[in-house]
């Protein structure tokens, strides 16, 4: 992730432009061009993003009390089409396509949060934890048909996960009663946030969800934000 300045950033109802990279929306489909150098080996990413959703369920909502922060699951299936030149890179898949958006600081408005989603047969299941500085915690426990349909769960027991290996960053997810939910895979292991493959079940079945946690506390502090400009470089265009 590159941050750019504001002349470096077009935008159109179905076009962004950010420097070198872009996306587009036409019909079911998003593509997104890639041309990037990674930080804080001076690598080149380049190539082709094309995501295909058959619903869009158009549901989106609060996160917080004071509505200043919002989660929108734009296409919590899809399928992806993952074509890069720089590394020679392509494969084919499941995929997904979120949007949080807000007037405010995440880490004015929360102190963690935890994520995952799952497949459950031909629907999907995300599970979304949020602890607000202000309020009481909240629970999304949402399944999405095929079709785009949203239908509220009751949401599965809180369950415990081993924190990460490198950063301790703590995780959390939800489950059924009596499971225990396993790590997989650690994708991510940063200061304060961590991606990870979760084994466990939900209603009555095994399932394996990507899974995040996000530790806004760690965020905040001013070693983690002296650390940012490595991984997450500025330019002028």
């Amino acid at each position: 992730m590159t941050e750019r300045g504001r002349k470096a950033v077009t935008r159109t109802a179905s076009h962004l432009a950010i420097g070198p990279s872009n996306l587009d929306w036409s019909g079911d489909t998003l593509t997104v061009r890639i041309d990037e150098v990674g930080a804080p080996l001076p690598v080149r990413l380049r190539g082709t993003v094309r995501l295909t959703a058959p619903a869009l369920p158009g549901f989106r909502t609060a996160l917080d009390d004071a509505g200043e922060h919002h989660w929108h699951p734009i296409a919590p299936r899809a399928r992806i089409e993952v074509d890069l030149d720089r590394p020679a890179l392509r494969w084919t898949g499941s995929g997904y396509f979120d949007s949080n958006a807000g007037t405010a600081s995440l880490e004015s408005g929360f102190a963690h949060w935890t994520w995952s989603r799952a497949t459950l047969g031909d629907d999907t299941v995300v599970l979304y934890d949020t602890a607000p500085r202000a309020g009481c915690e909240r629970c999304l426990a949402l399944r999405f048909s095929p079709s785009g349909a949203v239908t509220e769960i009751v949401p599965p027991d809180r369950a415990t996960l081993p924190t990460t290996k490198v950063w301790r960053i703590g995780r959390g997810t939800r489950a059924d009663a009596g499971d225990q939910p396993r790590v997989l895979s650690t994708l991510e292991d940063t200061p304060f946030y961590a991606r990870s493959l979760v084994g466990s079940r939900l209603l009555g079945e095994p399932v394996t969800a990507v899974h995040e946690s996000l530790n806004l506390d760690r965020f905040a502090a001013t070693w983690v934000r002296l650390l940012l400009p490595f991984r997450m470089p500025r330019r002028s265009g």
